[in-house]
């Protein structure tokens, strides 16, 4: 039973109580605590050009939109 992703897997036991807790337990992949894959824009859910400095977690194309309304002014 191979298959290139784990919810394919899943899938075909998932009337087998036994077989779909094993296919969850082994195959499941977990959630990225650090780096690129744990920080997600929370407007858009971009992975890349993150913003957390004052827990903003946002991208920065989402905060060029936002700044005006957070009470950021443009110098320059």
């Amino acid at each position: 039973m191979t298959a290139s992703s784990w919810t394919k897997t899943f899938k075909q036991v998932k009337h087998k109580k036994a077989d779909k807790q094993r296919q969850l337990k082994h195959n499941k992949p977990n959630p990225p605590k650090f780096g690129r894959g744990s920080k997600r824009c929370k407007i858009c859910l971009r992975y890349g050009a993150h913003i957390r400095k004052y827990g903003l977690n946002v991208c920065r194309q989402c905060f060029r939109e936002i700044a005006s309304d957070l009470g950021f002014k443009k110098f320059g």
